[in-house]
């Protein structure tokens, strides 16, 4: 296979994964040897066994953090700091993207960021949605989730003094029947205790004071 070939079959896509260059006649030891060639010599980025993506120059379309992350783990949505800071939760800015999985938890390290998954039961992938972000579409938390997720894989995460480290802003943008409603699901009396001072720092931020 030529690169030029490569660009016509995926040039738009912002990831791809091998097994879509296997259709036809084409010889997979050859297209595996080829990608390994191209990645060598900096023209495809490899973002872990299978799964590709066109390097700049060559590339039309840039990743997105958020859709990469989506794709390194198919069973996953972005979450955890990563949601919050994206929803101006939390001030800090965040380095990796963080995301929930039903499969392992893992950290990888790639050429297009670090991109860590952590472990929760399969009954708790919900409250999600997908979303535009740079063109791509990419699964992520809605803010309360990724509020409840971060309390809910933190020892100690419903208490007030967890709480008050994240330093937690603009929580005018947790819609309280939502939150209750998504803590019902977890169906856990840490879960419902952390509601609780979610809302009562949600009310105190709207009477002009933070303390909880």
């Amino acid at each position: 296979m030529e690169f030029n070939s490569l660009l016509k079959i995926v040039g738009n896509e912002p990831v791809f994964e091998m097994s879509l260059l296997f259709a036809g006649k084409t010889d997979p030891a050859n297209v595996r040897l080829q990608l390994a060639r191209w990645v060598t010599a900096g023209r495809v980025i490899r973002l872990r066994r299978g799964l590709y993506s066109i390097a700049p120059p060559y590339n039309k379309t840039r990743p997105n953090p958020f859709l990469v992350a989506n794709r390194l783990q198919p069973a996953s949505y972005v979450s955890l700091q990563t949601a919050l800071a994206f929803y101006g939760l939390i001030p800090d800015t965040v380095n990796r993207v963080t995301s929930v999985t039903a499969g392992r938890p893992e950290e990888l390290n790639t050429p297009l960021g670090v991109y860590e998954f952590r472990h929760i039961k399969t009954g708790l992938l919900f409250g999600y949605r997908s979303m535009d972000v740079s063109g791509q579409q990419a699964l992520v938390a809605l803010p309360e989730k990724a509020l409840l997720d971060m309390v809910y894989l933190q020892s100690g995460g419903e208490s007030k003094d967890y709480l008050a480290e994240l330093r937690l802003q603009n929580l005018d943008a947790i819609d309280p029947v939502r939150l209750e409603q998504f803590t019902g699901r977890f169906g856990s009396p840490k879960m419902r205790t952390a509601a609780k001072n979610i809302i009562e720092l949600r009310d105190a931020m709207e009477g002009g004071y933070s303390d909880l």
